[in-house]
């Protein structure tokens, strides 16, 4: 096992600036439990709390009981999409498509209670923000304007936000982020696509990280595929100061994700995976299941997001009953067969200790 003292990292910037033992940051997700954020940040690694489907007291309650197990510091992700205007022909279209599903799994869709929207950062969450102080906050689908992203900085949090393109890094480098994190191709969830481009077009990981860590003045964060230490060595080699891990930490049992997910997780292949925008209405990576097949994986049909999860939440809830997940997002990257049933605080070390011990034999050391 090696030593903390004797890691060495080529780029110490987001080690120094957050204040972490591992340059290891677990991926903001909706999903797993908040416990994995906690242990992962007991570990000396970033936890992070997909904050985007909680109320403001869920929120607070969560932070609160993280930080009772420990005083690491916290990234709270927030989403930073424009709210799409009403559209009842294409809601109409949408859940016309679904019928067939609601009609084998019993459901009347005038019955169906509605499934929860999404809301873009606002005032509200940035008071949220103040009132929390988290040591980091950081951005999906771009950053709020500039006045919420002042107060932000004046709460004491660090901004750090996600990049599909250079041209998106350089975006967030001009407008005074304190760490772009690189999203290739490869990774899990949502893409955080927030300028103009082709889809199909978006690079992966290896061909995106050193062109913008050429491109911006701030420190690069590693994100898509990485879910040992050849990962975390490849990203430092390629001009990260940090990797970004969420698919390996699905696994973990703090994650506690439900049983067809992590059925799936662990019988994953490399092409087991597809970006889908059937459940959300924004493309997103995740484990190819029935919904998936043969409704996509892009559907021109699908609302716009966050939308089209509304009219799948009763189907996903009646598959899920039945530990089936036909009609829930498993989100994974396509390293989920890398992936290994350990506890978060484990794989956090573990990580930066494979990590490490690659680069030291790259380097001759």
């Amino acid at each position: 096992m090696v030593g903390d003292d004797v890691m060495h990292w080529p780029d110490r910037r987001v080690l120094d600036l957050v204040g972490l033992t591992y340059p290891i940051i677990q991926a903001p997700m909706i999903g797993p439990k908040p416990a994995l954020a906690a242990s992962v940040t007991g570990a000396g690694g970033l936890g992070s709390l997909g904050c985007a489907a909680w109320q403001a007291d869920q929120t607070r309650a969560v932070v609160a009981a993280i930080r009772e197990s420990t005083d690491g510091p916290l990234n709270l992700n927030f989403f930073c999409h424009v709210r799409p205007p009403e559209d009842e022909a294409a809601e109409a279209r949408w859940l016309a498509r679904l019928e067939p599903y609601y009609r084998e799994h019993g459901i009347d869709p005038a019955d169906a209670p509605p499934g929860a929207k999404r809301a873009p950062f606002d005032a509200a969450a940035c008071a949220l923000v103040e009132e929390l102080r988290p040591k980091v906050v950081s951005f999906h689908f771009g950053l709020p304007d500039r006045a919420l992203l002042a107060r932000v900085r004046a709460a004491g949090s660090l901004i750090f936000a996600s990049a599909t393109t250079v041209a998106e890094a350089r975006w967030l480098d001009e407008h005074g982020v304190d760490a772009v994190i690189a999203q290739g191709a490869e990774a899990g969830g949502h893409r955080g696509i927030f300028l103009p481009g082709e889809l199909a077009a978006q690079p992966g990981l290896f061909a995106l990280l050193p062109q913008v860590a050429d491109a911006v003045r701030v420190p690069v964060i590693a994100a898509g595929g990485i879910a040992d230490g050849r990962g975390v060595a490849a990203a430092f080699a390629l001009g990260a100061s940090a990797v970004q891990v969420g698919t390996a930490y699905l696994r973990c049992p703090e994650a506690g994700i439900s049983a067809p997910h992590l059925a799936a997780l662990r019988a994953a292949r490399d092409e087991d995976t597809a970006v889908t925008n059937v459940f959300t209405g924004r493309p997103a990576r995740g484990l190819l299941n029935r919904v998936m097949r043969e409704l996509g994986p892009l559907s021109p049909d699908a609302p716009a997001f966050p939308n089209a999860a509304v009219a799948l939440q009763p189907l996903r809830a009646a598959a899920e009953a039945r530990d089936e997940g036909d009609f829930s997002p498993l989100w994974s990257g396509q390293a989920a067969a890398l992936g290994r049933d350990l506890g978060a605080a484990e794989l956090t070390r573990l990580l930066a200790e494979e990590g490490s011990r690659r680069l030291a034999e790259i380097g001759g050391r």
